[in-house]
């Protein structure tokens, strides 16, 4: 029996909304066919933005999108993307597939998407290939409301009313596809570019922080998964000279990380895996909570008030692509082993709530590890859509004091990994949420779990569980789903309750 430990008068941190946040890229059919099918499709749409995706996406509460990459973005050039869509550029996308992409989803396109999503924008600029000019005129275009050229343009286009920019990125992946340079040029092209992102919309004295949500929030590129010295580089030159209380003019850092089970070239399969490699795929999720903690550290030695916040914009499983779909599309089915590495990892992230502020699943429709696959007129929702459904209550609450003791498991010594995965929070209705991931493959696992600072009048508790290879498919959409689950019992110290193998629950307490 594992015994699980919970103080929830012990308030730790906020769980930012946006650590549930998701990545959109042009790439493969994530938009044109998965978000975007014009106004003229059959396809139920709303200004052309598919209502069955729209929908289901409202439903796990997306907090958060960013977009247009990811690689794209450091070769998105935004005027090709604005004015009447059959005077907009066609252009080779040269990063992914090969394929025309027409710019027929550009700016005023996300912009109606988040509408409709009711979601924050996190829009990545181009520092690769584009120019400080460029990317000022984007912002000014964006989110000035007076008179300006780039105003009056946005008004010409049908838009007269300025946008909101919640989150800025300057660049992507600097270290390779944005642009293959070193974290010192990285770090001083960073403060030229984000001189020129203006707060046209902050009061004299304002200062941007990462929770100052009226002013656009900029992020910079970090490091590309354990690359230390891109991080310190980074800070190191960001934070010489600079007036302190602007934390380097810096307002995020971010962090990317992706699982192969199999390594970066090999990858491996997405539904065929043995005993081995599950998990092997379980640790290598885990790992992410090492990263944190390593980034961090040298985050903590200039920012040791956590004023900056860690942005892990891209994470997820990455696999070998399905067999007979174009390699540069980055399609993969989507099984209950990728819901545990959601469970994992959304654990994780809760943990380090005081650092971690915002986070991007890669990505969020039919590329990598997407909530949702489309077929045509045909959608599904994955496992991993199930996790995030299950762990929206999570949202915005406070991280509490928890852990848990239990057993080391898996197929090698290398690649051992907790038997339980947890985190817990109260949020803002006084209510206990508490999710629990059990990671063994064959074995069911008994939880004592003492709760402390909260008398349990009474719960509730849904369960996601199945075969770890079991996977949602257009013939069978509900194969993975999750349901009620009535096996809690509240005991004198608490609750207690047997997690099936391979299996993630939400358990919500309320008072008594």
């Amino acid at each position: 029996m594992a015994k699980y430990y919970v103080n929830a008068a012990a308030r730790k941190a906020k769980i930012n909304k946006e650590i549930y946040g998701h990545f959109s890229e042009h790439l493969g059919r994530c938009i044109y066919e998965g978000l975007y099918v014009g106004e003229d499709s059959e396809i139920p749409n709303v200004n052309g933005m598919r209502t069955d995706v729209v929908e289901a996406l409202k439903e796990i509460r997306i907090p958060v999108l960013r977009w247009p990459g990811g690689c794209f973005a450091d070769e998105y050039h935004w005027k090709d993307g604005i004015g009447p869509k059959e005077t907009r550029k066609r252009m080779i996308n040269t990063h992914w597939g090969g394929v025309v992409e027409d710019n027929s989803f550009g700016t005023h396109e996300f912009m109606e998407l988040c509408r409709q999503l009711e979601c924050e924008t996190y829009v990545n600029g181009n520092l690769g290939s584009g120019t400080v000019q460029e990317m000022s005129e984007w912002v000014e275009y964006m989110t000035f409301n007076g008179v300006s050229p780039m105003a009056d343009l946005r008004a010409k286009n049908g838009h007269p009313e300025p946008w909101k920019v919640d989150f800025f990125g300057v660049g992507n992946e600097n270290w390779g596809c944005g642009g293959n340079v070193t974290p010192e040029f990285y770090a001083n092209e960073y403060r030229r570019y984000q001189t020129y992102v203006r707060q046209y919309s902050a009061q004299d004295g304002d200062i941007p922080s990462i929770d100052t949500p009226e002013l656009i929030r900029r992020i910079a590129c970090g490091a590309n998964v354990a690359d230390t010295d891109w991080t310190e580089g980074v800070l190191h030159t960001l934070f010489r000279h600079c007036d302190e209380e602007r934390h380097g003019n810096l307002d995020g850092l971010s962090l990317h990380y992706y699982v192969h089970p199999e390594g970066w070239k090999i990858k491996g399969s997405a539904t065929e895996f043995d005993e081995k490699v599950y998990y092997k795929t379980l640790s290598k999720a885990q790992h992410m909570d090492d990263l944190i903690r390593m980034h961090g550290a040298i985050m903590d030695k200039y920012d040791p008030e956590k004023k900056v916040g860690m942005i892990v914009d891209e994470w997820g499983t990455w696999y070998t692509v399905e067999p007979g779909t174009n390699p540069g599309f980055l399609y993969q089915q989507n099984t209950m082993r990728d819901a545990l590495v959601a469970a994992i990892t959304l654990n994780v992230f809760n943990h380090h709530a005081d650092r971690v502020r915002m986070a991007c699943l890669a990505q969020m429709v039919n590329v990598l590890q997407s909530v949702i696959l489309t077929d045509g007129p045909r959608m599904i929702k994955t496992p991993t859509w199930h996790v995030f459904d299950l762990y929206k209550l999570h949202q915005d609450a406070d991280l509490v004091e928890s852990w848990i003791e239990t057993d080391e498991i898996g197929a090698e010594p290398e690649f051992q990994v907790p038997e339980l995965s947890e985190s817990a929070s109260v949020d803002a209705d006084g209510h206990l949420q508490l999710t629990v991931a059990n990671l063994s493959l064959t074995e069911e696992k008994a939880v004592d779990a003492a709760i402390a600072g909260f008398v349990i009048g009474s719960v509730q508790a849904r369960i996601l569980t199945g075969d770890a290879h079991a996977m949602n498919t257009f013939e069978e959409p509900d194969t993975v789903a999750s349901c009620e689950f009535n096996g809690v019992r509240v005991t004198a110290d608490g609750l207690a309750f047997t997690l099936p193998p391979c299996s993630v629950i939400r358990i919500t307490c309320f008072p008594r």
